[in-house]
């Protein structure tokens, strides 16, 4: 399929929080821009094989539009379901681990999708972060996001903080709970011309006590949040969280959504893929209820402007990050400097650099 970005660039009146968004296939073809992002929006089919396939495909068009760093979507490779997560989970490394050789993944056990992140890693010279996977680990799943350097090693594992647990009235319900243990810690790590960048997936954003520890106790000045926001939640809270945590943290935000799939008919009874390793076929629609994806990746500006965004369909968004405007930002409005500590203070979070 085609891949599309659309964007805006806007530019207040003191501060020019202004960013550019191109089409992947206008950019300089692999001249990275250590202050260039891109946002991948992506179908995800019940075939884990053919969503790995999609994934090395956006990747490569990443590096192909120059960028320095890429963001894959929340739960990439499985249905978005509590029922799939257990299915579709995987071994993976943690942070310090590369793959020292061929056969340094399977002595590792390590699950295919860890692996080919940290080879498109090296071989397009990227950080990924690789949006999430389901994590098993000690008899326990979680919702957990890698993040690699061009070298292939892993230098962030975030594991989702927050369960999404919810009882929307006419709307929504889903309890990843049922399924999915929490994480216990922040994540964050460096890169160099983007500076430090915290971690969290989906659900995360809604908590700005978290947002503040990554931007004012390990002092990130980009926060990612890959996130699969449904169509009850999406068009009204997606956007106005991300610029609530950019005016909150005086940073970047970026975010990476899956995109918007059609269900399957309603007398489609016998649709069938691959499952796990490839291996196993599994009746996808009587198994795993169809989840809708909002879509809509986006990055917002320190100013809380959209300054890059896509529809709910595939697409890859670039933008190229002003990274002086969030140093301008903080003098000029210096909210870390006035707080209150007589009366509230931030208690030093655990971290999981």
């Amino acid at each position: 399929k085609p891949l599309s970005s659309t964007a805006s660039s806007i530019k207040s009146n003191q501060f020019k929080m202004s960013s550019s968004s191109t089409n992947d296939d206008n950019s300089d073809k692999n001249k990275a821009n250590n202050n260039r992002v891109a946002l991948l929006q992506f179908e995800v089919s019940h075939d884990k094989s053919k969503n790995l396939q999609t994934a090395r495909e956006y990747i490569t068009r990443a590096h192909e539009s120059g960028a320095y760093l890429c963001v894959l979507p929340e739960i990439w490779n499985s249905p978005y379901a509590t029922s799939a997560f257990g299915d579709y989970s995987e071994i993976l490394p943690g942070v310090g681990d590369v793959l020292a050789d061929e056969d340094g993944a399977s002595k590792g056990g390590w699950g295919p999708s860890p692996v080919m992140l940290m080879e498109m890693a090296k071989s397009t010279g990227m950080y990924i972060v690789g949006g999430s996977v389901p994590e098993s680990c000690s008899g326990k799943i979680y919702n957990t996001c890698l993040v690699i350097n061009p070298s292939g090693e892993i230098v962030g594992k975030h594991r989702k903080v927050h369960l999404f647990d919810v009882d929307v009235p006419g709307g929504i319900r889903f309890k990843e709970s049922e399924t999915l243990s929490a994480g216990g810690g922040v994540t964050f790590f460096d890169v160099e011309g983007l500076g430090r960048i915290g971690v969290g997936i989906c659900y995360d954003i809604r908590f700005p006590e978290y947002a503040l520890l990554l931007t004012q106790i390990h002092k990130c000045k980009i926060l990612i949040y890959p996130g699969a926001f449904n169509l009850t939640t999406g068009p009204a809270h997606w956007e106005l969280l991300q610029r609530a945590r950019a005016v909150d943290g005086q940073c970047y935000v970026l975010t990476a959504s899956p995109a918007r799939s059609a269900p399957p008919p309603d007398d489609d009874d016998s649709d069938t893929a691959k499952n796990g390793d490839g291996t196993e076929q599994i009746e996808t629609k009587k198994k795993y209820p169809h989840y809708s994806a909002w879509g809509h990746s986006t990055a917002v500006s320190p100013w809380g402007e959209v300054i890059a965004t896509c529809e709910e369909g595939p697409a890859v968004v670039i933008a190229d990050l002003d990274m002086d405007k969030v140093e301008e930002m903080r003098m000029a409005i210096p909210t870390t400097a006035q707080k209150r500590k007589d009366l509230y203070d931030l208690v030093d979070g655990r971290g999981n650099q």
